[in-house]
């Protein structure tokens, strides 16, 4: 599915960074993730319910609230109000963009943050919560040793999931005053809760409380074996297809009608034999329109972008240069994993390209700077490795096949078919 790279200005003009990820076709609705506390747009639960919901027809913005993650700002001057307002400044960019979101997610603190921001937010009819605290002073928990250091310096160093935040006494006060008793009972919207029954963090009662203030429409659902920060594949997959199955009812769709580009890759009507791809020309009078026919299964469409005369029907060749690389590189990946038996459970990647001058400063016969072509990719590995595991997956990357042909150069070979 497509991915954009989506900012706006924060709760206090700081660039917020996120990820707007897209359905093949027109959006049928419009979802916004609330990521859990000190995490990003990127964790595993967000990820995997944003792809699940995309693939019903549903547009997902994910973006990291203010300091944290790819976002601007100063994580020790935020507090609970501003994720909030961070929400709400989210939903009105993305309404900016014609996708008013009618689903709003939260996980942990996420979650209790869209119970304060949906009742602002007019478009908003469904909330769906993860691990979500009643009180959103339970991550008080997570410094009380700390405490008497917040008092005597203003804030505390701590580390969470390995990374160094610094905690203001302001955040935690603000924290331990805020009720959302009044939120979730005028919420007007319907309401899901997801809680894992043996959550470490935010016990199942929370849960309990949360669907005791709301009014109908409401339901649970229990995230058996789930973690809090759900980084279980299955659990992770078993939670958004819930979301998207749930949600469908109170957003108006139809989710038995497979949105387009959801169905398997439809078969060519000019079929290839096997082991060829064949590109025909679609209409000449649409310049760079092709039909792309791969063998006798697969099909697809290449095009140009509308700025240099397309009609963006299609990814453009060095889109599916691009992806060839991606799709090697994880392939290969996978299977090296799979023979070692190693913990990955989820592997993408990443791919850009760029023409950059050689670095000998040759020139052409023009006299024109030789350009080489440079791609480069961003390997995201799941799971439970070691360190030197990591590093052996990144060596065995580098040995695609695709990525052998591209490094070492390739002979064409042309004729004309009489």
């Amino acid at each position: 599915m497509p991915t954009e790279s989506f900012t706006f200005p924060g709760h206090d003009g700081a660039l917020l960074a996120g990820r707007l990820d897209l359905p093949e076709g027109t959006p049928r609705a419009a979802a916004l993730f609330a990521h859990c506390f000190t995490c990003t747009k990127d964790s595993h639960a967000a990820r995997r319910i944003s792809d699940r919901l995309t693939r019903a027809g549903i547009a997902v913005l994910r973006f990291d609230f203010t300091g944290l993650g790819d976002s601007g700002g100063d994580f020790v001057e935020t507090g609970f109000g501003s994720n909030v307002a961070d929400l709400i400044a989210a939903a009105e960019a993305l309404e900016a963009r014609g996708l008013p979101p009618a689903l709003l997610i939260g996980h942990s603190l996420g979650g209790a943050a869209a119970l304060k921001a949906a009742a602002r937010l007019d478009s908003v009819k469904a909330v769906a919560t993860l691990g979500a605290p009643f009180a959103p002073n339970h991550v008080t928990r997570n410094f009380a040793c700390r405490l008497e250091e917040v008092e005597r310096d203003g804030y505390c160093a701590v580390e969470l999931g390995g990374r160094p935040f610094k905690i203001s006494k302001a955040f935690l006060e603000e924290l331990r005053d805020e009720d959302l008793t009044r939120a979730i009972h005028g919420l007007g919207a319907a309401l899901l809760v997801m809680h894992a029954p043996f959550d470490q963090i935010v016990g199942i009662r929370n849960a309990t409380e949360i669907f005791h203030a709301a009014l109908h429409p409401k339901s649970f659902i229990t995230l058996d074996g789930a973690d809090h920060l759900i980084t279980g594949r299955e659990d992770a997959a078993y939670a958004a297809d819930m979301i998207a199955a749930w949600a469908g009812r109170y957003l108006g769709l139809d989710l038995s009608v497979t949105p387009a580009g959801d169905e398997a890759m439809p078969a060519p009507n000019d079929p290839a034999p096997d082991g060829t791809v064949r590109v025909t020309e679609i209409d000449p009078a649409r310049l760079y329109g092709q039909t792309v026919a791969n063998g006798p299964h697969h099909a697809w469409l290449a095009d140009e972008p509308q700025s240099v005369g397309g009609a963006n029907i299609g990814p453009n060749p060095y889109a599916m240069l691009k992806a060839a690389l991606g799709a090697c590189t994880s392939m290969t990946m996978r299977m090296y994993a799979n023979v070692k038996k190693w913990p990955v459970d989820g592997l993408s990647v990443e791919v850009t390209h760029q023409k950059v001058p050689a670095e000998d400063g040759r020139k052409d016969e023009r006299g024109r700077p030789v350009k080489i072509d440079v791609f480069s990719r961003v390997l995201h590995i799941e799971g439970d490795l070691t360190e030197d595991q990591r590093a052996r997956l990144v060596e065995i990357a580098d040995r695609c096949p695709v990525h052998r042909t591209l490094h070492q150069g390739a002979q064409v070979n042309t004729r004309l078919e009489p």
